[in-house]
């Protein structure tokens, strides 16, 4: 990750104080424009089936997939489509919609202490995945990729994962928050002051969803981050991104998570995949590309600690 420190040392000129309360003007315009109904909706998910694999210290892991109707289903594709997609260059093109709940402790049949994971997915892609090995196997390594992402631990690839015949879940199931809404948009510009909406491509880590799409072939555009204030807690990070080869913001599919910016310019032109020094509040965050600099530019509020 590039951070500039000079910038985060020295105050900002009156260009760059001008240009920062105007994305963050715009960020909070487009979020009054939100609906001020709730955000998320409170799931509580159906059993299906648990997952037993072991982490690299040989702990017992239980990965307890469920389902909801409340989910969004992946692209309905079939086994080749999926083979092709994989060992295309975007292969993190095919995106699944899953919820990845906190770790709960358990104990299992021995009597012994363990770790469960909540994963929640579609009914349909449930369906999916139960009727289809290829499937089921390309998801449960979908699923070690966001264990290990979001909890820092190192899952056991080599220990072959098993799926319990006699239960579907490892403990009681917890309710997920699944979002109504994702952003961010990008609004597209020739200059400050004229600017057209260009709606863009984006999902929650994200989860998270987890990506595998980050390959070496692909080049990562240079950036700066700043923070602001500079001083204590701050309140927004600014993220500078040089797009050169970049001639229209319809090109580029961009996806922010909690804590992680995922920026792809098509076809293969960029892949920035970067993990941010604090947790950022995604629908509020904003994005604008500037056609004459082909610079874009992201404002990103910091959740409160």
């Amino acid at each position: 990750m590039e951070i500039n420190q000079s910038l985060l040392d020295q105050p900002p000129s009156e260009e760059e104080e001008r240009l920062y309360k105007e994305l963050l003007l715009q960020a909070s315009e487009m979020h009054n424009m939100e609906s001020k109904e709730p955000e998320c909706n409170l799931v509580q998910p159906q059993p299906g089936m648990c997952v037993k694999t072991k982490d690299l210290h040989g702990n017992k892991i239980f990965i307890n997939i469920c389902q909801s109707s409340e989910m969004p289903s992946p692209l309905d594709i079939t086994e080749e489509e999926l083979v092709h997609i994989l060992q295309s260059d975007e292969p993190g093109d095919y995106r699944v919609p899953m919820s990845l709940g906190e770790a709960h402790a358990e104990i299992d049949k021995a009597g012994k202490g363990c770790t469960a994971y909540d994963v929640l997915i579609s009914q349909e892609f449930y369906a999916k995945i139960s009727k289809s090995n290829f499937f089921k196997g390309f998801f449960v390594t979908v699923v070690y990729e966001g264990i290990e992402n979001k909890f820092k631990l190192a899952v056991d690839r080599n220990h072959e994962w098993t799926i319990l015949k006699h239960r579907k879940t490892m403990g009681p199931l917890q309710q997920h928050n699944i979002r109504k809404k994702s952003k961010p948009r990008i609004l597209e510009m020739d200059s400050i002051e004229e600017t057209a909406d260009v709606q863009i491509k984006q999902t929650k880590k994200l989860i998270t969803e987890v990506d595998e799409s980050h390959q070496p072939s692909i080049p990562e555009p240079k950036y700066i981050m700043m923070r602001e204030p500079i001083d204590g807690q701050p309140e927004f990070i600014v993220v500078e991104v040089q797009l050169p080869n970049v001639k229209t913001a319809k090109s580029l599919t961009l996806d922010l998570g909690e804590d992680r910016i995922l920026l792809k310019a098509r076809p293969n032109v960029y892949l920035m995949d970067v993990y941010l020094p604090f947790d950022i509040v995604q629908d509020e965050s904003g994005a604008q590309y500037n056609r004459d600099n082909t610079v874009l530019t992201l404002t990103l509020p910091v959740k409160p600690t």
